[in-house]
């Protein structure tokens, strides 16, 4: 009887499980990139988030109270940080949380501040005096029309605000809800952004 020579069998590889396999490969990249995009984009929203509260954000003038130093829609960039570590300075023009709240849906004001905690500050014959001297305020373009005030003394931890526009009625301010407190004050604004025409340090 004659046997048969043994005979190695190589078996091929099934089509069907290689191509299973390479799909698994393709959909595990895949999802380990979605997984990188999600914690990338969460990522940067925390940073955002962060920034806009504690460090700075971007402001829209609306009205004409800061005429002729700001006018309508223009882009602020507010510096948020300065006052973490510092208190607003005369002079300082400030974004500060409604007092009065009377107009629905405005929830901020731009003002500068003219009086500071302990300061003495009247308005007489259409000037601004601050502890008995008058204050040169080459950033308005007429005098004072609102009458006057005073003299009244800032409270501690508190600040005197005026808007530029001094034209009768033309702006809400310490004159109508009184000194502000400093948690009212939310930054400084340091620059114009927009329109480029008007771009630069305040």
């Amino acid at each position: 009887m004659s046997l048969s020579p043994r005979q190695d069998i190589q078996e091929e590889p099934d089509a069907a499980s290689g191509a299973s396999t390479q799909s698994e490969v393709v959909k595990s990249h895949t999802a380990a990139e979605i997984w990188d995009w999600i914690k990338s984009v969460s990522i940067a929203l925390v940073i955002v988030i962060v920034l806009n509260l504690y460090v700075f954000n971007l402001s829209t003038v609306k009205g004409h109270s800061m005429e002729p130093t700001l006018e309508e829609k223009e882009w602020l960039f507010v510096n948020k940080i300065v006052y973490i570590t510092g208190s607003p300075k005369r002079g300082d023009v400030v974004i500060l949380k409604d007092p009065d709240k009377q107009e629905a849906g405005r929830k901020f004001l731009v003002k500068r501040v003219v009086g500071l905690p302990g300061d003495r500050v009247e308005i007489r014959s259409g000037n601004l005096y601050v502890n008995g001297e008058v204050v040169q305020e080459p950033y308005t373009d007429n005098l004072i029309e609102d009458g006057d005030r005073g003299p009244l003394v800032v409270e501690d931890g508190k600040y005197f605000v005026m808007g530029d526009n001094r034209h009768h009625g033309a702006s809400l301010d310490s004159r109508v809800f009184g000194s502000v407190a400093s948690g009212m004050i939310q930054g400084r604004a340091d620059f114009i952004l927009w329109p480029m025409g008007k771009a630069g340090a305040l």
